[in-house]
C-alpha cells in the first residue's frame, strides 16, 4: 500500500505544487500587522455629565453604572474614576470564549442602557462603551487638518474628511479633537422678558414645542392615502426667530425678546499645528485589517485631498503612523528567516552533499507555504510573532528530512533501488522521527496553554512551531521519498567536492571523539564543571547581572508631553502655555529626529486614563523610527 502511494508521482507533485502556489499567494495576501490580534476582554465605559463636580459625577453617574455592570455575569472586576464632568469605568471579564464574550458585551450594553434611561440625569450624554483590543488600544495613524483660522470652514472640512477616512478600507474610526459642533444661540433680553411678563423657561418650552419633526398620521384624499408629516427643524435663525411666544399682551415672535444667531459649541479642546488652528484625528483600524495597506490608502487619500484643498488654505498632515515600526519589524524578521534558510541549506550541503541539500531545500518552502496557508485559515495576520515562530522552527524543519533522506541515500549507495530504499527507510525511521517531532511539540505545548492575556500573546509562537513541524512530517514522509525516487541522481560519484566533504566529516568526527574520550575518562571533574556552570548561570540571574524582562519592548516613536494647569484655567491659557513648551521642545530635539509635533489643550493621555478639562494640555511628539530611542 505504501509502495502504491509513493509510486503515484502525479498526486505527490500536484499536491506539492498546489500547496506551494496557494501558500505563496496566501503569504503575499495575509494582512500585515506588528502584533497579533488580541482581545484583552477589557471594556471602557465613558459617560460625560457637563458642568458637574467630581462628587456629583460619582453619585449621579458612576455609582448607578457600576450597579448595572454588577448585574452582568463573568465580570472579573471593575475600576471607576470620576472627574469633573466625566465618568470612566473599566471592566475586566473572565477568560471566556469569544462567543461568550460577545454575549456578555450585549448583556452589558443592555444593562447600561436601561440604567442610563432610568436613573442618569437628563443632561448626561449616552454612555460610550469601548472594547479594548490591540487594534484600538493605540492609534494606527494620527493626522491633523490644518486651517488658517478656527472657523466654520475648518470644521466643515474636518467633518467631510472624517467621513471620507472612516469609509476607507480597514479603518474602524477617526476620533477628532478640536472640532466644535455648530449650535444656534438664543440670547434673550431680561428686561424685555419682564416687560412682557414671561420667563426664560417659556422660551425654552416654545422652542422645544416648535423645533421638531412630527408624524401626524395618514390622510385619505379621494382614493389615495397620504402620509402627513410636519417638518419643524431648520437651521435658519430667521425661521426660529419667528416662533410664536404667548405673553400677557398677546402672541409675539421670538425675535421681539431675543436675538437668534448661528454659533458653535463651546470649545472642549484646542489644537495647534505649526502655530495654526487644526483638528487632530486619531485613527484606529478594524480587527485583522492590513496595517500597511490601510496607511498606504490613507497616504493616497491625503495626497489627493491636499491637491483639492490647495487653494482653500487647508492642509492634511500625517503626524504619525504604525507602518514604519511595523515595516521595520517585518523586514528584520523576514531577513532573519531568509538568512536562516540559506544557512540551513549551506550547512546541509557542506556536510551531506548537494543532492541532499537540494531535496531538503525545496522541502522548506513547501513546509512554510503549508504553514502560512493554515495560519491564514486560522485567521492570523502576518506579524512579528508569526515570523519569530518561523525563525525558531527553521532549523527544526530539516531534522526529520535529514534523517529520512540520509537513510535513503545510505541504501542507494549500497545498490538498492530508489523506491525500495525509500520504503525500507521509512519503515526504519518513521517511529523515531515522529517521536522526535512530538517531543518538540510537547516542549512548546505549555506555552500554548498559558491563561490570560499573556497566554494570548504567547500562543501564536508555539502554534506556528507546531503547525510547521507537523507539515514538515508530511513533506518528509511523502514528498521527499517521491522526489528522491524519481530524481535518478547517481549517488556513487566521487567528485573533488565529495572527497573534501568526506575528509572534513572525518576530521570533525576524530576531533570530537578525542574530546569525548577525555571527558568520559574524567567523569567527576566533568560533572563538577557542568554543575558549576549551571549554578553560575542561576547566580547571574539571581544577582541581577542578567536583566529579566518578560517582553522586550521596542523604542516608541511617539511621546506625550502632558501638562496639568491649575483647576479652572481657561482653555486658551492652557494652549498658550502648551505652545511655549512645544517651542522649548523643538529647540532641544534635532530636526532630523523630529517628525511632527502637535499641541492640544483640553485633554491629556496618561498610562492610567485619559483626562479631559480646560486645565489639561498635551504635546504629541512623533520621532523618526531610526532615532526613536527615547534619548531626548
Amino acid at each position: 500500500m505504501l509502495r502504491k502511494f509513493l509510486e503515484n508521482h502525479v498526486l505527490a507533485n500536484t499536491t506539492f505544487c498546489v500547496v506551494l502556489i496557494i501558500g505563496t499567494l496566501t503569504y503575499l495576501q495575509m494582512p500585515r500587522a506588528k502584533d497579533p490580534e488580541i482581545n484583552f476582554n477589557w471594556i471602557n465605559v465613558i459617560t460625560a455629565l457637563p458642568g458637574a463636580s467630581a462628587e456629583d459625577v460619582e453619585k449621579l453617574v458612576t455609582d448607578p453604572l457600576e450597579e448595572a455592570i454588577q448585574q452582568v455575569n463573568d465580570v472579573k472586576f471593575a475600576n471607576s474614576e470620576s472627574r469633573e464632568g466625566i465618568s470612566s469605568i473599566t471592566a475586566r471579564f473572565e477568560d471566556i470564549s469569544e462567543r461568550e464574550f460577545d454575549k456578555r458585551i450585549n448583556d452589558l450594553r443592555r444593562e447600561i442602557q436601561n440604567k442610563a434611561n432610568a436613573e442618569l440625569p437628563a443632561t448626561a450624554e449616552d454612555p460610550l462603551i469601548l472594547e479594548i483590543t490591540t487594534s484600538n488600544s493605540f492609534p494606527t495613524a494620527v493626522i491633523v487638518v490644518q486651517g488658517q483660522a478656527d472657523d466654520e470652514v475648518l470644521r466643515k472640512a474636518a467633518v467631510n474628511i472624517r467621513e471620507d477616512i472612516e469609509n476607507l478600507k480597514g479603518i474602524d474610526g477617526a476620533d477628532p479633537a478640536g472640532m466644535h459642533s455648530p449650535e444656534i444661540h438664543i440670547d434673550f433680553d431680561p428686561n424685555k422678558l419682564q416687560a412682557y411678563g414671561i420667563r426664560a423657561s417659556d422660551i425654552a418650552n416654545t422652542v422645544n414645542a416648535h423645533f421638531r419633526d412630527v408624524a401626524a398620521g395618514n390622510a385619505n384624499i379621494g382614493n389615495q392615502e397620504w402620509i402627513v408629516r410636519m417638518i419643524g427643524t431648520k437651521s435658519d435663525p430667521a425661521y426660529i426667530a419667528d416662533f410664536p411666544l404667548t405673553t400677557t399682551q398677546g402672541i409675539i415672535p421670538l425675535s421681539s425678546v431675543a436675538n437668534v444667531s448661528r454659533a458653535r459649541k463651546k470649545a472642549e479642546q484646542l489644537v495647534l499645528h505649526d502655530g495654526k488652528p487644526s483638528v487632530l484625528m486619531s485613527i484606529t483600524k478594524k480587527a485583522n485589517s492590513n496595517t500597511l495597506e490601510l496607511v498606504d490608502n490613507l497616504n493616497d487619500y491625503i495626497s489627493q485631498k491636499n491637491k483639492l484643498l490647495k487653494d482653500s488654505g487647508l492642509k492634511i498632515v500625517l503626524i504619525d503612523d504604525q507602518t514604519l515600526p511595523t515595516r521595520s519589524a517585518l523586514d528584520i524578521m523576514q531577513m532573519n528567516a531568509l538568512i536562516g534558510l540559506l544557512l540551513v541549506v549551506f550547512v546541509t550541503w557542506l556536510f551531506l552533499g548537494s543532492h541532499i541539500a537540494f531535496f531538503i531545500g525545496i522541502g522548506i518552502p513547501f513546509t512554510l507555504a503549508g504553514t502560512f496557508w493554515i495560519l491564514n485559515a486560522y485567521g492570523e495576520s502576518l506579524n512579528q510573532s508569526v515570523l519569530l515562530g518561523i525563525v525558531i522552527v527553521l532549523g527544526m524543519l530539516v531534522d526529520d528530512a535529514v534523517v529520512v533522506v540520509e537513510a535513503i541515500y545510505y541504501r542507494i549507495q549500497r545498490g538498492a533501488k530508489a523506491m525500495s530504499a525509500a520504503i525500507e527507510s521509512l519503515a526504519e525511521v518513521v517511529t523515531p522521527v515522529t517521536a522526535s517531532v512530538l517531543t518538540t511539540v510537547a516542549a512548546f505545548l505549555p506555552l500554548m496553554l498559558l491563561p490570560g492575556i499573556i497566554g494570548e500573546f504567547m500562543f501564536i509562537i508555539p502554534f506556528v512551531v507546531t503547525v510547521a513541524l507537523l507539515v514538515s512530517l508530511l513533506e518528509a514522509f511523502w514528498m521527499l521519498p517521491v522526489h528522491v525516487s524519481v530524481s535518478n541522481v547517481k549517488y556513487n560519484q566521487d567528485s573533488r567536492t565529495q572527497r573534501f566533504r568526506k575528509n572534513l566529516n572525518h576530521f570533525i568526527r576524530v576531533k570530537y571523539s578525542k574530546i569525548l574520550i577525555k571527558v568520559l575518562r574524567r567523569p567527576i571533574i566533568s560533572l563538577v564543571v557542568v554543575v558549576m556552570l549551571f549554578f553560575s548561570a542561576i547566580g547571574l540571574v539571581a544577582t541581577g547581572k542578567v536583566k529579566t524582562e518578560f517582553f522586550a519592548f521596542d523604542p516608541l516613536q511617539m511621546f506625550y508631553l502632558n501638562i496639568e494647569m491649575r483647576p479652572g484655567t481657561e482653555l486658551e491659557d492652557t494652549l498658550l502655555f502648551t505652545t511655549k513648551l512645544e517651542a522649548i521642545m523643538r529647540k532641544n530635539v534635532d530636526k532630523e529626529e523630529l517628525r511632527e509635533a502637535v499641541s492640544t489643550a483640553g485633554q491629556m493621555f496618561t498610562e492610567k486614563a485619559p483626562f479631559f478639562g480646560s486645565q489639561y494640555g498635551q504635546i504629541t511628539v512623533s520621532l523618526h523610527p531610526k532615532t526613536a530611542d527615547g534619548r531626548g
